[in-house]
């Protein structure tokens, strides 16, 4: 588990994520794929420092699973990896 971090950090972290989220749509008409790296360095951040973002995440993910669990992967959050390999050893639900 990681030590808790200084609130003035969180709050830093948490206006920078909402900075590159607002960037992303800055950049995200010009050429390149520039618009959705910021878009998932500003959420990642967001949902380090926030826990009501995390709880709204929770529900998006719950609506739509495939599109929360490509997310999630791309993330590389530890829930990912688990729920990957809980699938990996058991297989597909309604596979037997």
């Amino acid at each position: 588990m990681r030590p808790p971090r200084h609130p003035a950090m969180r709050i830093a972290q948490l206006v920078l994520g909402g900075v590159l989220i607002v960037g992303a749509g800055v950049v995200g008409p010009l050429p390149g794929p520039g618009g959705i790296f910021l878009f998932a360095g500003g959420l990642i951040l967001i949902l380090r420092n926030s826990y009501r973002a995390k709880v709204r995440w929770a529900r998006l993910k719950r609506r739509w699973p495939r599109t929360g669990n490509l997310v999630d992967r791309a993330m590389r959050r530890p829930s990912a990896r688990r729920r990957h390999a809980r699938t990996r050893d058991i297989g597909p639900p309604g596979a037997n």
